[in-house]
């Protein structure tokens, strides 16, 4: 990444979070007064004196633990720590220093990284003499802050900018394809992305629901930009038993909300399920481009039968995404997954696609002459022209003499030939019917 990297690091419950959703503009990462919340690397683009950076909110270090999950998360922030050029320690002004603080600092001081100190939790102007123990630590002087009520928020923001290195990117860039991979928990959705990208950026466990929240991770292909957004497994609603669960079951559907394309991941091994569909269903409704993943194809016993037999359970299953394509895949070998980027392209490609309002009429005659609109007690249907309104999905508003005559079976006659001559591949395409005046 070619943007200056801040990461967030300390341990658990001393305001990370907080700190990261005030910097971010948005609750971004799960906030509960628990320690452990926050388990993945997050990542968010923010901004301070038009100066951009990427920023990363991190699990909490628990430097001795031995439990699957904290060790995890220490190795997750041992990562950030590595890719970061600057790295806020926080620490909690009103516990004062703890024994694991030291113990990160420890961590901190052989990165060789820039640290600076940030004493959180101060909700008063005037600095208490207790800030002063840290200075034990070892890092130098720290900065006084309230990420809650935003106190001193600024006055850090100026001194993190001065130490960005000079080769570093920090103007803003419009260019990425942002990706959501979504689908029900322990699909492979991690897994699959830490194949993508080469490196154990998101955790990896067999407990579902591992990933809490929608983590950013921006990633090149050459010229090309990418973000993907690696969602919390959407749960059933009666499994949803606690409220940071709740909350990512939100982040999910956000994370759909900003993505340009979905990867809907489906466990081969459990076929489609109505989870999936729901979790499609979303994404179709939100008008995104989609690509569906079958993962885990390398557990299937298959025969010259079974990808058509499973291609037919999940074109039927997903009848309203017929645009979407089936890729199987398995990202634990591997298999497959070198053609996710190309596809991921053409089908972003096609979801910003704009048709020339010339060459769509012609398209829309042609449809006419081939097949007459309906008629309804002597009065038929005339279409006077079309135009497309806008891309992201690609929207056509069609110009007719009487809306209540355009029935929904001819708009998808009218999408089928548009898409003959145009693919619109992994796109849904959206009409909209105007009624107007004959000439």
């Amino acid at each position: 990444m070619s943007r200056p990297i801040v990461a967030i690091v300390g341990r658990p419950n001393v305001g990370k979070s907080t700190l990261f959703n005030r910097l971010a503009g948005s609750r971004i990462a799960i906030v509960e007064d628990k320690p452990g919340v926050t388990r993945d690397r997050i990542y968010a683009e923010c901004e301070w004196l038009n100066k951009y950076f990427t920023l990363i909110d991190t699990g909490g270090i628990e430097p001795a633990s031995e439990d699957i999950i904290l060790k995890q998360m220490r190795r997750q922030a041992e990562v950030a720590i590595e890719t970061a050029d600057v790295i806020l320690f926080m620490v909690d002004g009103a516990q004062g220093l703890t024994s694991t603080d030291r113990e990160v600092a420890t961590m901190l001081r052989k990165s060789k990284k820039k640290v600076l100190l940030i004493t959180n939790k101060v909700d008063t102007h005037k600095t208490p003499d207790s800030i002063y123990e840290f200075y034990e630590l070892g890092i130098g002087d720290p900065i006084v802050i309230s990420a809650s009520h935003g106190f001193g928020i600024g006055d850090m923001l100026d001194v993190v900018i001065e130490y960005f290195p000079d080769d570093k990117d920090t103007e803003y860039d419009d260019d990425v394809i942002k990706v959501a991979v979504i689908g029900k928990p322990n699909a492979g959705k991690s897994s699959l992305i830490n194949k993508i990208l080469g490196e154990e950026r998101v955790i990896v466990s067999d407990i579902p629901g591992t990933t809490r929240d929608a983590i950013d991770t921006p990633f090149d292909v050459g010229d090309d930009k990418f973000v993907f957004i690696d969602t919390a497994g959407l749960r059933r609603k009666r499994s949803v038993d606690e409220n940071v669960e709740r909350y990512s079951v939100v982040r999910s559907l956000a994370a759909i909300e900003r993505s340009d394309v979905c990867l809907i991941v489906i466990d081969a091994s459990e076929g489609l399920t109505e989870q999936d569909k729901k979790v499609a269903g979303y994404a179709h409704e939100n008008g995104k481009a989609a690509i569906v993943l079958v993962n885990k194809w390398d557990l299937i016993d298959k025969d010259d039968r079974t990808y058509l037999e499973f291609e037919k359970e999940v074109v039927n299953g997903l009848a309203f995404m017929k645009y979407a394509p089936i890729i199987t895949i398995s990202a634990l070998t591997g298999k497959r997954v070198n053609r996710i980027i190309d596809m991921i392209k053409t089908v972003a490609n096609n979801h910003s696609l704009r048709i020339k309002t010339g060459i769509l009429n012609d398209i829309i005659g042609e449809a006419v002459l081939m097949n007459q609109p309906p008629s309804d007690k002597g009065r038929r249907l005339k279409i006077y022209y079309g135009t497309q309104a806008s891309v992201k999905p690609p929207k056509f508003t069609i110009f007719v003499n009487d809306k209540e005559l355009m029935h929904f079976s001819y708009t998808r006659y009218l999408e089928n030939k548009i898409r003959e001559s145009f693919g619109f591949e992994g796109t849904p395409i959206r009409f909209e019917i105007r009624q107007k005046r004959g000439r």
